[in-house]
């Protein structure tokens, strides 16, 4: 007979946090969100921790360099998706290793003989205002020109202009040369009155811009997540298929850790994979799951994992709940990880971190989550929003959107985060392909979000997350008590009109 679990699978939404004790050093300046990343013996640190409790899903609508250069800048970490060759996840691990503070990589070029036409679509695409003109539209081809607001008026200019009639030519720009310092290249901007300086090679190709806005936060990277050598942390997705090809490239790029990107994560694969990371790279680090339950993260725990991620069918654009009946509740399976977790800690030393994987609809989700035990959490649609996520930010119904897709979507097709076995390919859809609301820069979004952890965190009493974790008292909602908590018996005034 089937093991029938007659407990209630609860989601975030059913819980709130009941305040504790408020001292006076419980503000939010005195908050430190650092969290562990990795494995570790009881005694002994971490080898990555966080300094922002958020990583960035595997997803190619969410996680490429752009997002990982980013997010590390803010003391996450971004997990470069997997769903793509070898070469170019490869490419883009370098790209987040290579980058300097403050030298921003070109993410909207055009060719010289491209129409204005052309430039105004690019930027209401990636929502760049300096595009670089390169001889073959990459972003290291060789510099011809830069264009930005002020070289055209798309009330008098026509729409077929060609992007050489009026550009910036390269004969016009002040350049800094590949090599130079951030304080050198600032102060050419400086001395200059520029707004942006490009920086070629000898060879006059486009590496990196510098620009004038970006001085105050040059100055301001103190929770940058950095390797031994000052290099932003970096992860990337694998798969259970092609880890043996895909392993040893990217961390000939230098990847700092790794995480194994599947639906279901108890399973043999998994464990193969693990194993095959371990005896072979030694100084990378490497995640698993996703699982929902104690015997799931106990054996991806016992098969040698550095961390965990917990949760199967939350996601926004996951419909693995609908098509296979499978997963659990993300509050209850956060408090039944945690607990194993905790357990397999006092029994053997090692110290396995978890991180929650889904479920998040609102930002205090997110507080009550690391009060349940997580000690950090994946998002896909919270970063999908951003000017530093790869995909198109879009017009749609008089509202700026940019699109996210999910892994298990035919637009994505990333059958390898299935694990099947054998030739097996899936048959049908465990994700969807939708639309997200525009937000903007991910810095700004972020210093909000945080800011309510860090002020729930100090009405609980709290300003770490371990003492969150010991601390907190959670409680059970009823439905009722949920409209309770949002505006209810009043007209809300309109603030848009």
């Amino acid at each position: 007979m089937a093991n029938i679990i007659n407990e209630v699978s609860r989601t975030f939404n059913e819980y709130l946090i009941i305040p504790g004790l408020t001292n006076k050093v419980h503000t939010p300046d005195n908050v430190d969100l650092k969290t562990p990343l990795t494995r570790f013996s009881k005694g002994e640190t971490p080898k990555i921790e966080l300094k922002t409790p958020f990583v960035s899903a595997i997803m190619q609508s969410v996680s490429d360099s752009g997002m990982a250069i980013a997010l590390a800048k803010e003391g996450g970490v971004s997990f470069i998706y997997g769903s793509q060759t070898i070469r170019n996840q490869a490419r883009m691990v370098k790209t987040v290793k290579k980058h300097k503070a403050g030298f921003v990589e070109s993410r909207a070029n055009i060719q010289p003989e491209q129409t204005l036409a052309d430039v105004i679509a690019l930027k209401n695409r990636t929502g760049f205002s300096t595009i670089g003109v390169t001889d073959d539209g990459t972003s290291n081809g060789v510099l011809v020109g830069i264009v930005t607001g002020r070289d055209y008026r798309t009330s008098k200019d026509s729409l077929d202009k060609k992007v050489k009639d009026f550009m910036t030519p390269i004969s016009a720009l002040v350049t800094g040369e590949l090599g130079v310092s951030l304080t050198e290249a600032n102060d050419i901007i400086w001395d200059h009155k520029l707004n942006q300086l490009p920086i070629v090679d000898k060879d006059g190709r486009l590496q990196y811009f510098v620009f004038r806005k970006d001085y105050d936060n040059h100055k301001q990277n103190s929770n940058e997540l950095l390797d031994e050598h000052k290099r932003l942390i970096v992860g990337a997705g694998i798969n259970t298929r092609d880890y043996d090809e895909r392993v040893p490239a990217l961390v000939e790029a230098g990847v700092d850790v790794l995480c194994i990107d599947s639906s279901d994560g108890f399973s043999e694969w998994q464990k193969e994979t693990i194993e095959y990371v371990k005896s072979n790279f030694k100084n990378v680090s490497i995640g698993a799951g996703n699982v929902v339950d104690r015997d799931g993260f106990l054996y991806l725990a016992e098969a040698g994992a550095d961390f965990v991620k917990v949760g199967v069918g939350g996601g926004s654009i996951c419909i693995t709940r609908e098509q296979k009946g499978i997963g659990r509740g993300q509050a209850t399976a956060i408090i039944d990880v945690a607990k194993a977790r905790d357990e397999y800690f006092e029994k053997t030393g090692e110290y396995i971190p978890i991180c929650s994987d889904g479920g998040i609809v609102q930002d205090y989700h997110m507080t009550l989550a690391l009060a349940m035990g997580a000690d950090f959490l994946m998002m896909g649609r919270y970063f999908a929003r951003f000017d530093e996520s790869p995909t198109q930010k879009l017009m749609v119904g008089g509202n700026y959107v940019k699109e996210y897709w999910g892994e298990g979507s035919n637009r994505a097709r990333n059958w390898q985060r299935y694990d099947m076995g054998g030739n097996n390919s899936l048959k049908f859809e465990e994700g969807v392909d939708s639309y997200v609301p525009y937000a903007g820069k991910l810095k700004d979004n972020l210093e909000i979000t945080l800011g309510k952890i860090k002020s729930t965190m100090c009405s609980c009493g709290v300003t770490t997350l371990s003492d969150l974790q010991a601390e907190a008292k959670i409680t059970l909602v009823s439905s009722t008590s949920i409209i309770e908590g949002g505006a209810h018996d009043v007209m809300v005034k309109d603030t848009n009109s």
